[in-house]
């Protein structure tokens, strides 16, 4: 068998077709050299591989610096409409070789690292991956700085510097901390001299001057820079996140020496806003120190939006009034986490700036748009007014303020409908009152965005159907997309070079192009070529499982792979039933956020069904279940280029969108899916007849819900549904803890608001297509080619286009600007 080309291999194939630019190896060599010596103080004969790393890094930031400088001067020159995405997670992975391959470095560095005697992928692999998200929402944001830098506009990702970001898993041994900074992070600038306060606590004074929020508690907000470099425009942005440092302020009149060493001390408790990123995106946890998060890098940030403003050519007057009609400033609000931007800048603009709560207002409205990641109810956050009260009593009073306005307005919309003020009210009465803020998001926003057609229309018909009613206008959908450069060039050069050759690199910049490959669906040498390079990145994927996880797994066997964080509606359950039930015949990755009950018991039933199955002489390598721990973006970029088949099998109308469902399809596997988030227009990008298509629609559930979801029906009427739950519930995969599942077994059985029992037969009669299909290679690798052609529409280059033209009012572009080292 042919030793698989390695992706160092594959890149210098792709530069033969110009998709690295020339650089003097000579130069890097040198540039490498100087950094090891001046900038890590080593010779050869003590550096680690780490210092060799950290040079190549210094090495490749030294092409971005020029470009950096280069992009902000132009923006002061040209002053543009500048945006400003707000999130409390950016997912971003490791940078070196994806600024290698937007720079067009790669052949250069590879080249220059091998004549230094040293392996590029070895010292890529000592990179951390910067791991400030959980899943989806996270990784969504990284893949939006970069094509917003690809399409030249004057964007800025805002957030927080998590000290520790998403935890590492490991099985055995339970949650580690991920301490991605501990060697230093090569790519970031520290910028004190734009160190912002921020006010938590206090009280607020209402005077004839007006309002003041005194006697408050502060923490210094630190910037740290990190480059987003756009693919190959030299336009290099900036991701802006903020670490939180105690003030040095001491009260020396009563100076003791057990109150100083205290007060030094206490300094931590300041720092701990930035300490850690909260492990999980869609369950909401009411927590003191997740508000000070999210007040955190709203107030640090709008300090900063407005600085540049009034330093901006506009802006130098100082004035933030509305009377130009155009505003200058757009700030997307990545789901409600930030959604205190709204009552923060009207704060700064009535109390600070002094104009009416009506200019104020309608400045902030132009300026604010939110997007909507989750219908599901455990994930809005709902925010407890005395918690409120004490940390922010201010922004409470703005709050209330903007309330009785906004229901001043239904009531006259709706005289007497007590009822729908109650359900559109910004405050939620009860036992406990909260503010909704996704209420607040709406009420306070000019666009408000679902992330897939189905998804959008779901939030118009149910959640927030009453403010639709009301605003028909605000409402907007945003299918979500993913970034070409990072999930098909970077993580996939062999498929990059075979569809290259084929259709020329543009595509790189305009996905839309794959379209083009329709021409070669029916040509034996694509088939063959497309066959290969999945076969070459199955080979090297079952050789890290060996290396790394110790399982030795079949290459020609088909990889069917379910990448999500677990929770019940992503139904890894349902998966699990088919599992049981092909080894029941005779005859597959999860990753957790920790302090979720069922989550917890779900990974032990697949690893227990894994010992099982894996261990089974009469199966054999004919089936294997394998969980892989520690899931995060690099992993991502080596399991996905492997995998034949793609899980997206939530209940309908419970997936937002999706964007691992696109990275399989780019990347050349087939989904198995219902009709859900974005697979939906997945479907109807490739045909639905080039998908694995099963289970209930949106309307089926609805009308399941109506009548009611009787669990123990299905498991009455379905032989091996029954032997399956019957087999889990009695112990068979956890023979010394026979009950261990009986919390599993009787959440399918009374509890399942997800529906797995009612997929189930339908989902194995789909099983049964995909493995029949698999028998027949040249046909798969077809349906394949449909997938990857179909998949133009999932660029998040096009995804921020339209963000662009339809929220933020700018123009995205093409247009490359001139390098540091051209005259301008």
């Amino acid at each position: 068998m042919a030793k698989p080309l390695t992706d160092q291999d594959k890149r210098k194939q792709i530069s033969v077709r110009g998709l690295a630019g020339v650089e003097n190896v000579a130069d890097l060599k040198t540039n490498f050299n100087r950094h090891l010596h001046f900038t890590l103080v080593k010779d050869r004969n003590v550096a680690t591989k780490r210092d060799y790393y950290f040079a190549l890094a210094n090495t490749v930031r030294d092409h971005l610096v020029g470009r950096w400088i280069r992009t902000q001067q132009h923006y002061y020159e040209k002053d543009p409409k500048r945006v400003y995405y707000l999130s409390l997670e950016f997912y971003m992975g490791r940078t070196l070789q994806n600024t290698m391959v937007n720079l067009a470095l790669e052949n250069a560095c590879d080249e220059a690292t091998y004549q230094l005697g040293l392996d590029m992928e070895e010292l890529q692999d000592i990179e951390e991956d910067a791991g400030l998200g959980n899943g989806g929402l996270g990784r969504l944001a990284a893949c939006f700085l970069d094509s917003m830098a690809s399409l030249g506009l004057a964007a800025y990702g805002y957030g927080i510097r998590y000290e520790f970001g998403i935890f590492n898993q490991k099985i055995v041994s339970g949650w580690q901390q991920d301490d991605w900074l501990r060697y230093g992070n090569p790519w970031e600038k520290a910028r004190p001299e734009y160190m912002r306060p921020v006010h938590f606590y206090g009280r607020v004074e209402h005077t004839a001057e007006g309002v003041q929020w005194v006697d408050t508690q502060v923490v210094l907000a630190l910037p740290y820079d990190t480059p987003v470099p756009g693919y190959r425009n030299n336009i290099v942005n900036t991701m802006r996140l903020w670490s939180a440092k105690a003030p040095c302020d001491f009260n020396l009149k009563d100076f003791n020496v057990g109150g100083y060493i205290q007060a030094v001390l206490d300094r931590n408790l300041a720092e701990n806003i930035s300490r850690v990123l909260y492990p999980n995106d869609n369950f909401f946890e009411g927590k003191e120190l997740r508000l000070k998060q999210e007040y955190f890098v709203v107030a640090a940030t709008l300090q900063d939006i407005i600085r540049r403003f009034k330093a901006s050519k506009f802006g130098s007057t100082g004035v933030l009034s509305t009377s130009h009609r155009k505003n200058l400033v757009a700030i997307q609000l990545n789901d409600t986490h930030p959604a205190l931007a709204i009552p923060e800048l009207m704060r700064i603009l009535v109390d600070t700036e002094k104009l009416s709560w009506e200019k104020a207002w309608d400045i902030v409205v132009r300026t604010c748009a939110y997007t909507n990641h989750t219908v599901l109810p455990e994930a809005l956050e709902r925010w407890p007014v005395d918690l409120f009260q004490n940390l922010l009593p201010r922004h409470l009073e703005i709050i209330y303020e903007i309330n009785r306005r906004h229901l001043e307005r239904i009531a006259k919309l709706y005289p007497g409908d007590v009822d729908r003020m109650r359900r559109m009210s910004l405050i939620e009465e009860g036992d406990v009152k909260k503010i909704n803020m996704a209420h607040l998001c709406i009420v306070g926003s000019h666009a408000v965005n679902g992330v897939a057609r189905i998804h959008s229309e779901i939030i118009k018909d149910t959640v927030f159907k009453d403010f639709y009613e009301v605003d028909p206008q605000k409402f907007q959908n945003k299918t979500n997309g993913i970034t070409p450069r990072r999930w098909l060039v970077m993580c996939n050069p062999g498929l990059a070079e075979v569809i290259a050759e084929r259709i020329g690199e543009d595509y790189i910049r305009d996905l839309d192009q794959l379209k083009r490959l329709l021409d070669f669906v029916d040509d034996d040498a694509f088939i063959r070529d497309v066959a290969k390079v999945k076969q070459e990145n199955k080979m090297k994927f079952a050789a890290h499982l060996e290396e790394h996880y110790k399982v030795k797994i079949n290459p020609n066997s088909m990889f069917d792979v379910q990448v999500k964080r677990i929770h019940e509606y992503k139904r890894q359950l349902l998966n699990c039933l088919h599992i049981i039930t092909m080894y029941n015949r005779g005859v597959s990755c999860f990753q957790a956020a920790p302090g979720y009950h069922t989550a917890k018991m779900i990974i032990k039933l697949i690893t227990s069904i894994g010992d099982i199955v894996n261990n089974d002489p009469v199966v054999g390598d004919r089936l294997k279940v394998i969980f892989l721990e520690n899931y995060r973006v690099t992993l991502a970029e080596k399991v996905i280029p492997a995998s034949d088949l793609s899980e997206q099998i939530s209940t309908a109308g419970t997936e937002a969108s999706g964007t691992g469902n696109m990275k399989f399809m780019l990347n050349g596997a087939l989904t198995i899916g219902t009709m859900d988030g974005a697979n939906v227009e997945m479907a109807e990008e490739a045909g639905e007849e080039n998908l694995f298509i099963f289970g209930m629609r949106v309307h089926d559930v609805e009308a399941v819900d109506k009548k009611g979801y009787d669990a123990m029906s299905y498991y009455n009427q379905i032989p091996e549904l029954k032997q399956a739950m019957d087999q889990i519930s009695g112990g068979y995969f956890s023979p010394t803890q026979p009950d261990l599942f009986k919390d599993l077994v009787n959440m399918l059985m009374h509890h399942d608001r997800f529906k797995v029992f009612a997929d189930y037969e339908d989902y194995i009669k789909c099983q049964e297509k995909v493995s029949a299909l698999y028998k027949n290679p040249k046909e798969w690798t077809k349906m394949v080619i449909h997938n990857i052609a179909g998949c133009g529409k999932f660029s998040s280059d096009r995804t921020i286009s339209e963000y662009a033209r339809e929220i933020w009012g700018m123009e995205p572009s093409l247009e490359k600007i001139a390098a540091p080292d051209d005259p301008r």
